[in-house]
């Protein structure tokens, strides 16, 4: 049996037999691109779930200050998950991740420079454009993807992608924080150490892109030729700007991670001092979370392949997440404080979060189903909405401390955003499968 892939172009690129992995829906020639970027993430993640309590004891500063900070740099990933997509239309994703692998290198060491020196300026800076690099490199790698993948099989392509990126962050970063932060001396040198370590895993994940991934159509522009550097990078603005549905679909992604960004923030002191369960037991739970993300995320891509795009976002992902959240905040609050039972309640109410979480991942054969015609910029929206969630995660926390409010203001300030998504995914119904050819 052999397929032919369609691009975003809508040039057939060479007819090839097909694998046990294309059926998977893991394009072969992209396989290791998968790998890549899981290991990049992995080196991404280190940090995820240690940062904001470790900025406040080296630097001195305020918890509010600190979440800035995380802020501007969550910020910066949204703008990097735009100019993702839309260079890749430009000048071709491959070229994109390499981007992105230098400029994360580059500035988590003078990141960690400015820890070292204790300059809250400089390490904002740093962190900030750092920021820039993960949706580079990850983010180019779907658009590939979605460029490759034909479209009966695009949710399963987009599944698999998100197996790599939360296999990545924060489930195996967290876990090599809890083995390395020890090997390094525990406290906040251990933790250093740990982040130092990070450079590695991501170098290494981008050398297994480099030798690993030759796929000719990622070194190409995919944008029609004949339109301006500007159109092209203008694309996806535009096309929000003139079609409703996109608009919908960019805010019910945007809103779709949030929750996860926000509790990174408010979640480590909770459970690690608030509940006595500890900095190691914090991050072990991360880890069964976002594990339990990595074994459904190809589930719900193959779920809504078969049932429905939009009805396994609507009910799997919104309801289910909002539920799944709303469990994850209020079970380390009613159990008691320290218990090992407790602690295992708490855990799997975190996994009914993050195994739901999965639901939304459908979202990304959806958005370049609103636009066949122009499915680069409806994926630049699409990882702008990806990126987007760091921000708007951390934002809404900053927002909720400064007026105030604690963990349960945030928590259903998120479940109130996941009941704008579920009026918004009414409008998003697409054409599946070999019809939306």
């Amino acid at each position: 049996m052999s397929t032919t892939t369609q691009r975003a172009t809508g040039a057939p690129t060479t007819p090839r037999t097909e694998g046990r992995l294309d059926k998977m829906g893991i394009p072969r020639p992209l396989a290791l691109g998968f790998l890549a970027v899981l290991v990049f993430m992995t080196g991404n993640g280190v940090e995820s779930n240690f940062i904001t309590p470790h900025m406040v004891a080296v630097l001195g500063s305020p918890e509010a200050t600190v979440a800035t900070i995380v802020t501007f740099y969550s910020l910066a990933a949204l703008i990097g998950s735009y100019v993702s997509g839309a260079l890749s239309d430009l000048v071709g994703p491959r070229r994109v991740m390499i981007l992105g692998f230098a400029v994360w290198v580059v500035f988590e060491v003078l990141f960690l420079l400015a820890l070292n020196i204790g300059s809250v300026p400089f390490a904002a800076v740093a962190y900030a454009i750092r920021g820039f690099g993960y949706p580079l490199f990850a983010f180019a790698f779907l658009v590939w993807v979605n460029i490759t993948t034909p479209v009966e099989r695009n949710g399963s392509a987009v599944g698999w992608f998100y197996v790599a990126f939360t296999g990545g962050l924060p489930t195996l970063g967290s876990l090599f924080a809890i083995g390395a932060i020890p090997v390094f001396g525990g406290g906040t040198g251990g933790e250093t150490g740990a982040m130092v370590a990070s450079i590695g895993l991501v170098a290494i994940g981008f050398l297994i892109l480099l030798f690993g991934v030759r796929l000719p159509n990622g070194f190409s522009r995919i944008a029609p030729e004949g339109e301006s550097a500007w159109r092209v990078l203008t694309s996806g603005i535009r096309l929000t700007a003139t079609r409703p549905k996109i608009l919908m679909g960019f805010l019910v992604r945007l809103i779709n991670t949030a929750p996860e960004f926000g509790m990174f923030v408010v979640l480590p002191a909770v459970i690690a001092n608030e509940r006595g369960w500890g900095q190691s037991r914090w991050l072990l739970m991360t880890v069964c979370v976002y594990a339990t993300n990595i074994l459904v995320n190809a589930l719900f891509g193959w779920v809504g392949d078969k049932i429905g795009w939009q009805r396994t976002v609507k009910w799997f992902g919104i309801v289910g997440s909002a539920t799944g959240l709303v469990a994850w905040w209020y079970v380390p609050q009613l159990v008691p404080a320290g218990s090992d039972w407790g602690y295992v309640l708490s855990v799997i109410a975190g996994c009914v979060f993050g195994c739901l979480l999965a639901g939304f991942v459908p979202m990304g054969a959806i958005m370049p189903a609103l636009a066949p015609e122009h499915k680069g910029a409806a994926m630049a929206m699409y990882t702008t909405a990806a990126g987007g969630a760091a921000f708007l995660g951390t934002g809404v926390v900053a927002a909720v401390l400064a007026l105030g409010g604690g963990g349960q203001a945030v928590t259903w300030t998120f479940v109130g955003l996941y009941a704008c998504a579920f009026v918004m995914i009414h409008f998003l119904k697409v054409p599946q499968g070999r019809s939306a050819h």
